[in-house]
């Protein structure tokens, strides 16, 4: 049994490093295609060095963080009280969390290498081979990060897995590597929500003073936010979303491992070896495989419809993992109902996708509506954009939990964890395709800055509004993978803390409810009104350039880009902090406070409070942005009419909802689990606040 682990386990590593070898041949391929316009080359320069600025600042603050966290996790191990009883702390547990941290944190910078070399080649490719040159250098530049994330995520994760089951036995390994999960979210949480923070503090500054007051496009250079607003879609859109999908990735594969090593104590080695242990990383395999097959599939084809290319790639990763798990299910796991709850997990994330996409493709009704409702002002374009995101909540839902029912016939507690890796295992495509949407982003901003021929910028907008679809799709595909890792993660909290049931008749079960379901609402008006505080500061300096120096709008004098920056940089720095802070700090505290209950009642309050909130902003700001691409294609008035300056106030406001607190919220319900599934065991040793006051009196 033992050498079936190893076995495995060397072909995972195997594989893996030869994703990892093509994703360097895919760096190269994109780097080395010549850009002949000097003036775009300058601006992608100005765009990466700002990009690197920030990323180098953030890692300076957020370095000293995991460097604490880990010396916790340390120096816990050291408590007599806990030895023994606390797997998920001490030394291994403190190298796995640093080696997440490492690898997330990795993540996220090579896709915001790759995405930097690739927006001003795909500007150029649009222009030299039209819409198929251009799709295949964005989605490219979008497949360094895609494959990267699992490649990372799955490699690091055996690694230690092997290297520990072979030290300490596989019930140990399986906490341990909990830390592992807990470092990606780390760097995921200050990734996410300083990168969100950065993007649409300048995406915001930049749309209010520039179009709405000053009538000039969007991405005009005499704008002196358009550097930044181009820096934050690279540090926000991929730096930050590649260390998000990273630690989602793991923290699904951390949770089956773990429901895994339950089942292993509960039913014995000799009846079943390792297989529940194995099976995860194997799904997680195979969609690595399937990515792969399905970018190589859209590289070698000339594609003149961007939307049908990208769903292709998505169908093609899925189909493989699908075939794949039926046999794995039947001839490895001699279970053939664990296939079904890998295919509850597919099945959901595709439904989730379609869902995403029916309330924000401006090619279904929700979104026209938006657009139309956008003739009588800014203030009905507002209401109709919050009534389109409520109602996509209950879809939504709907189809979560014909997943969950499924899942838990087919594979009971240990199905809903599969099919939280099974709706992960294609994130590498699924990656790819959102990464490609920042990258046309850009590759519109520098067409336009370098003042390119019109067919070219129409060829980026296509690219560009495209991309904002997939990346609904992908926040979907992101709040439905959450959603069922948080719940595996619960489960398997109340596992290791032999908690024999969520009692509502217990009244720190119902405190715990009620903090964990306010602790979303907090964690975004923070994050919401940083992103404020940092766009008023900036529309406060666009407005000072223009009025200080009127050759700016002329075109005879250059803007203060840097200073732009920099203001974007300084904020999100110092605004991230606080919601960071609160993330971490929650459920330890209501835990030792509230005991193994009072926790439990938060990840339930927090988790069904955090999946509304992310599905209701995601989808809401994503409608409002099409809405004001569809206005801007004609329809309503189109460009600089009333019912345009209407849609940008709605797109303004939906920025913060979909591209800072949204996507916020998949990392705070997990992290929080995370957290929880590493402290219970200490929370089973160590007596809740209560506890300790009623025994003194």
């Amino acid at each position: 049994m033992d050498n079936e682990v190893l076995l495995i386990g060397i072909i995972i590593i195997i594989i893996t490093c030869i994703t990892l070898l093509y994703v360097g041949l895919l760096f190269y391929k994109v780097g080395k295609i010549k850009v002949d316009n000097k003036l775009s080359l300058d601006i992608s320069k100005s765009i990466k060095e700002g990009a690197n600025a920030f990323l180098s600042r953030e890692f300076k603050v957020i370095i000293p963080f995991i460097v604490a966290f880990a010396l916790i996790l340390l120096g816990l191990g050291f408590v007599p009280a806990l030895d023994g009883k606390a797997e998920g702390v001490g030394r291994q547990s403190a190298i796995c969390f640093l080696v997440g941290g490492l690898f997330s944190g990795v993540a996220g910078l090579v896709g915001m290498k790759a995405a930097t070399k690739a927006n001003v080649r795909t500007t150029n490719e649009a222009a030299k081979d039209g819409m198929s040159g251009a799709l295949k250098v964005a989605f490219s530049g979008g497949s360094i990060l895609g494959l990267t994330v699992v490649s990372l995520g799955l490699l690091g994760l055996t690694g230690l897995f092997l290297i520990f089951f072979y030290t300490f036995g596989f019930e140990k390994a399986a906490s341990v590597v909990s830390g592992y999960g807990l470092g990606c979210s780390m760097i995921a949480l200050f990734g996410r929500v300083g990168g969100g923070i950065y993007t649409k503090a300048a995406d915001v500054g930049a749309d209010l003073v520039g179009k709405v007051e000053s009538g000039i496009p969007e991405d005009d250079p005499r704008n002196p936010a358009v550097i930044a607003d181009n820096v934050g879609d690279n540090v926000g859109d991929i730096a930050g979303m590649g260390s998000d999908l990273t630690e989602s990735y793991v923290g699904s594969i951390v949770s089956c491992l773990t429901m895994g090593t339950i089942l292993i104590q509960e039913n014995g080695i000799e009846n079943i070896g390792y297989k529940y242990l194995m099976f995860p990383l194997l799904i997680a395999l195979i969609g690595i495989v399937g990515s792969v097959f399905a970018v190589i599939f859209v590289r070698f084809k000339k594609w003149k419809n961007p939307h049908l290319a990208l769903n292709i790639a998505t169908y093609v990763a899925t189909f493989v993992v699908l075939v794949t798990s039926l046999f794995l299910a039947i001839f490895y796991m001699n279970n053939w109902k664990l296939f079904f709850a890998v295919l509850a997990g597919l099945v959901t994330g595709v439904l989730i996708g379609f869902i995403a996409e029916l309330y924000t493709s401006s090619d279904y009704k929700e979104v026209k509506l938006i657009a139309k409702e956008s003739q009588t002002g800014h203030a009905t374009n507002i209401i109709a954009g919050m009534g389109s995101g409520m109602r996509s909540t209950a879809l939504t839902i709907v189809v979560l939990v014909l997943g969950i029912v499924v899942a838990f016939i087919f594979g009971d507690k240990y199905g809903i964890a599969v099919a939280a890796v099974s709706m992960l295992s294609t994130a590498g495509i699924t990656v790819s395709v959102d990464a490609y949407g920042p990258i046309s982003d850009n590759a519109g901003g520098i067409a336009e800055m370098s003042k390119l021929d019109e067919s070219v910028r129409e060829i980026t907008d296509t690219l560009d509004s495209v991309g904002n679809t997939t990346a609904a799709i992908g926040k979907g595909f992101c709040i439905g993978s959450a959603t069922l890792t948080a719940l595996a993660l619960i489960v398997s909290y109340t596992q290791v803390t032999e908690m024999e049931a969520l009692n509502l008749e217990n009244p720190k079960f119902i405190i715990g409810v009620l903090i964990g379901a306010m602790l979303p609402y907090l964690f975004s008006a923070l994050t919401i009104t940083s992103v404020g505080k940092a766009a008023n500061k900036m529309i406060d300096e666009v407005r000072t350039q223009f009025k200080e120096d009127p050759g700016i709008m002329e075109g005879t004098s250059k803007p203060n880009y840097a200073r732009c920056v920099d203001i974007s940089t300084t904020a999100a720095l110092k605004e991230m902090i606080l919601p960071g802070i609160i993330a971490v700090v929650s459920p330890i505290v209501i835990g030792f406070v509230f005991g193994v209950e009072g926790l439990g009642g938060a990840l339930i309050g927090g988790l069904v409070s955090a999946i509304m909130l992310a599905v209701f902003m995601a989808n809401s700001g994503g409608a409002w942005d099409n809405a004001k691409k569809y206005i801007e294609k004609g329809n309503f008035g189109g460009k600089g009419s009333e019912t345009h300056k209407a849609a940008v106030t709605g797109d303004t406001v939906g920025d913060p909802l979909k591209d800072t607190a949204g996507p916020s919220m998949d990392i705070l319900i997990k992290l929080m689990s995370i957290i929880a599934l590493i402290i219970g065991p200490i929370l089973k040793v160590v007596p809740s606040l209560r506890d300790l006051i009623l025994s003194v009196c």
